[in-house]
């Protein structure tokens, strides 16, 4: 768990099913939010309102007057917020608002999660705050179905959705700042923008990104690529153009460094078991 000012952020994981009973007296003013990655969540109703489940995949976020009783599945994997009522509160209402956990509000607003738990430990009291201000900020716009692509808070936290996202598109030839900005619901320039903000470039990024996971693959002692393979699996134009973006990054050339980590020796175009000549991306 991690405590911002007047926020709470938890990652759970539960091995076997829990079931509680309704607390009396248990008032309360918050609100709350139920990201189920794996299992199932049900949750006890305001009066007058029945039970609501959260299954894998979904997310739902309400206003919460008192503790209610819960239930859930065994091998539930979830993420657990709980936020000041102040400026959400007004929003929600008594409604309880469901939706995909992988919509583009969400993927910001797990991303931000993600980095105020690595980072909450060295906030001071002005990070802290801002923090708590970013969640509320990124929860109205899960509520909203959109949120405000000029509020310079949220920077941080789309450039680290965006990367959360590349990363796992790399090897994808339509990875690009217009394929990002497309899943994230966002325009490229303010894709662009949010990168400045924290002192990078999408493009390169991606293209560093691309060199860290070939040099992986050249120090592996097993199933190794060619140069030209790497170069057309990590999307280069060609073995060519891999060679020198690794040269320029790394300061060695891909079989220069293969060399130096003891692998086997490469070849720009090895012929794989079962295929004919490689080609060049």
């Amino acid at each position: 768990m991690a405590k911002v000012h007047g926020a709470a952020i938890a990652d759970l994981h539960a091995a076997s099913a829990t079931r509680t009973a309704d607390v009396p007296g248990g008032d309360q003013d918050l609100v709350a939010m139920y990201v189920v990655r794996r299992g199932a969540w049900t949750l006890g109703g305001p009066p007058g309102y029945g039970d609501q489940t959260v299954s894998a995949g979904q997310f739902l976020v309400r206003h919460l007057g008192g503790l209610t009783a819960f239930e859930t599945t065994a091998h539930l994997t979830a993420k657990f917020l709980v936020l000041p009522p102040g400026e959400l509160k007004p929003l929600l209402g008594t409604r309880a608002i469901t939706g995909p956990a992988d919509s583009a509000e969400m993927r910001l607003l797990t991303a931000l999660t993600d980095m105020i738990h690595i980072t909450v430990a060295d906030l001071g009291p002005a990070g802290v705050e801002a923090a708590q201000g970013t969640l509320v900020e990124l929860t109205k716009a899960v509520a909203k179905g959109r949120f405000d692509d000029v509020e310079p808070r949220l920077a941080p936290a789309l450039a680290q959705a965006a990367k959360d996202l590349a990363d796992r598109r790399l090897a994808d030839p339509e990875l690009s700042p217009a394929m990002l900005a497309r899943e994230l619901n966002v325009s490229v320039r303010t894709l662009h923008r949010a990168f400045a903000a924290v002192g990078e470039h999408v493009t390169t990024y991606i293209r560093h990104r691309r060199l860290h996971e070939a040099r992986l693959a050249l120090a592996s002692q097993s199933g190794r690529l060619s140069i030209s393979e790497l170069a057309a699996h990590w999307q280069f134009a060609d073995g060519s153009h891999f060679t020198r973006a690794f040269k320029k990054h790394y300061g060695q050339t891909p079989t220069e460094y293969a060399r130096s980590t003891g692998a086997a020796s490469l070849s720009p175009n090895r012929q794989p078991p079962g295929r004919g000549p490689a080609e060049s991306a």
